[in-house]
């Protein structure tokens, strides 16, 4: 498909045609947005609109695109096609309107460790030029905000993980912004650090009237969201709140484990008119009413079952209908395209 008939139609399917005028209450406006590395597309022609006061999940595999799309959003990329525009301004044209109104958590720490966590605020609001009489309050404001206030005068280079993340996030804060861009937010963190973050950034939505645009490959944190665009191989699949995506899917996942899968998968397209694939190392297929129809699984698929289990409809089955593969295993193809990508700008 050319670039011109995939942005076609990933704006048809998302309910936004290309080129077509944003929503009033729009924050950011994307429209045929593409990105090339050489002969790699890694953002394909993709069309979307955040509304303002949203948490915007962009779910995706490694490589899929989330973090060229981030980029380009806060001018840190130059789009080799189509356009966007960030609280109102052009990210090609008017790239210093655009960082005046944004924040951004990057996914490696960017923190001088060497500087206690005020200073490194401190550094943060000079370089954003916000008034010298607001830095003070504003610095409390958020440092409380994360919890974090008691440790203000700390060297960054004593924080856990969790508390590094949550500096800057409150940093990104310190000067404002209308939206906060969060790419990959919890990267390699314990799942009980995670969640800290994800009760900070729920309630950073409230206090700050803010819209927040954020990137992850994992699909718990997706949940959060008030909508998701999954993306895979540079394209948008879908956009739409998370209930919605799963309640289209329609039917459980059933995965089981047996002596001869490719027999399996066979006995099931013949005897019950159902196609199944092999993902995350197990035959996996959605049925309607996946418990009901197990015990008829055992008695008539015909090849020995050493174990199974069933789970209602998540968003990684969202990702798999769309995609053809689960998110997991998609990482694993996105590793490839991460070495082409990088090829392609010259590093070995």
């Amino acid at each position: 498909m050319s670039r011109t008939a995939a942005s076609a139609s990933n704006g048809a399917a998302l309910g936004v045609a290309p080129g077509a005028a944003p929503s009033d209450q729009a924050t950011i406006v994307v429209r045929d947005l593409a990105k090339r590395y050489g002969d790699v597309e890694a953002v394909r022609g993709i069309n979307f609109d955040v509304q303002a006061g949203e948490i915007f999940g962009f779910l995706g595999p490694n490589g899929a695109g989330k973090s060229t799309t981030i980029s380009m959003l806060c001018t840190l990329v130059r789009p080799t096609g189509g356009y966007a525009r960030v609280a109102g301004h052009d990210v090609a044209s008017e790239r210093d309107a655009v960082r005046r109104n944004i924040g951004l958590v990057f996914q490696d720490t960017t923190l001088d460790g060497y500087l206690s966590a005020e200073q490194n605020l401190r550094l943060h609001a000079e370089l954003y030029g916000v008034p010298r009489e607001v830095v003070a309050p504003r610095m409390q404001q958020v440092l409380e905000m994360v919890g974090l206030w008691e440790r203000r005068k700390s060297e960054v280079n004593t924080f856990s993980g969790g508390m590094k993340r949550r500096l800057e996030i409150a940093r990104g804060l310190m000067h404002s912004p209308r939206v906060l861009f969060l790419d990959e937010p919890t990267v390699g963190l314990d799942p009980q650090t995670r969640s800290s973050i994800w009760t900070y950034i729920r309630e950073l939505k409230v206090a700050e009237d803010i819209t927040i645009f954020l990137t992850t490959h994992y699909m718990d944190e997706a949940e959060h969201c008030d909508r998701i665009a999954i993306i895979d191989k540079g394209l948008i699949v879908v956009l739409d709140t998370p209930e919605a995506l799963k309640a289209a899917i329609g039917h459980d996942r059933i995965q089981i484990h047996t002596d001869d899968d490719d027999a399996a998968i066979a006995a099931l397209r013949e005897r019950f008119d159902i196609t199944a694939q092999i993902a995350e190392g197990a035959v996996t297929f959605g049925v309607p009413a996946g418990e009901q129809f197990v015990p008829r699984l055992f008695a008539e698929l015909g090849v020995p079952i050493s174990s199974v289990s069933v789970s209602r409809p998540s968003l990684d089955d969202v990702f798999m209908s769309h995609t053809g593969s689960t998110i997991r295993d998609a990482e694993a193809d996105g590793t490839d395209q991460l070495r082409t990508m990088a090829r392609a700008f010259g590093r070995r």
